[in-house]
């Protein structure tokens, strides 16, 4: 069964005890335009208000990607001023939020590219299950800007630093076979079998106790979140002090031209 969605770019459906939530912008891998992370959230709160679904499915329209990014095509329109970038970083961060803090399990059913902020919204899952092939990074460092300290957070809870580090530092892609040894990805199987694997596992939560999944799950996030002397604003200002940069501009100006990037550190 369909459910209304703000946008035909972001697909919800119900089908028994799963919600599936699908980013349709398939010409561009899947690449989350404004108006798809503003319906995340929209469409997460009426998952988590219908007490038939049990679990929450996120997943990319097509067999070539997941989400392969943020649309940086948007970037010189949405982020090119200081007011645009806090604007849109607000919505990003909304979305992410709301997939982390859904009532229900969530997984991401990942097919193909899963990039920069397509991995950010896999991270904000509580399980990633993969089909072989797929690939995964993180090109912040080849385009200049940074990524949110919550969606380092995450990265980091989940593979730890060092692995983060990796993926930070060189911004290349890595393997399924990688993701899964640094604990990027929970499960990984064949393109074929994916979605038949996904329902099972799906099946296997639905049919525990809703309370005890939700409690769970509220309390691993609890052991999951940072030190209280976590030094927030100096994260916001490193991160405001790439998105001021002359290297941002290059990297957008170069992707939008399909060159190299020449960046200066400053």
């Amino acid at each position: 069964m369909t459910i209304a969605s703000p946008t035909p770019r972001m697909i919800a459906k119900k089908d028994g005890a799963i919600g599936w939530m699908i980013f349709n912008n398939p010409e561009r891998l899947n690449a989350v335009s404004l108006d798809m992370w503003e319906a995340v959230p929209e469409i997460l709160s009426a998952f988590d208000a219908d007490q038939e679904i049990r679990v929450i499915v996120l997943t990319g329209a097509g067999d070539r990607a997941f989400v392969a990014g943020a649309d940086i095509s948007q970037f010189g329109e949405s982020r090119s001023t200081a007011e645009g970038i806090l604007a849109y970083e607000a919505a990003t961060e909304r979305a992410f939020n709301a997939i982390t803090e859904a009532q229900k399990p969530t997984i991401a059913m990942i097919d193909g590219f899963c990039i920069g902020g397509g991995l950010g919204i896999a991270l904000s899952c509580d399980m990633r299950i993969a089909a072989e092939g797929s690939t995964f990074g993180i090109p912040a460092a080849k385009l200049g800007l940074a990524y949110g300290a919550s969606g380092t957070g995450r990265l980091v809870n989940v593979v730890g630093p060092s692995f983060a580090k990796e993926i930070f530092f060189t911004a290349r892609r890595f393997t399924h076979d990688e993701a899964l040894a640094m604990g990027l990805v929970n499960r990984v199987t064949t393109k074929e079998a994916l979605e038949n694997f996904v329902r099972d596992y799906c099946a296997l939560i639905a049919e525990n106790a809703p309370m005890t999944v939700n409690t769970a799950k509220q309390v691993v996030d609890e052991f999951a979140k940072a030190p209280g002397n976590f030094d927030a604003e100096k994260c916001d200002a490193l991160i405001a002090r790439c998105f001021a940069s002359d290297d941002y501009k290059e990297g957008r100006a170069a992707f939008m031209e399909k060159r190299k990037p020449a960046f200066k550190g400053k």
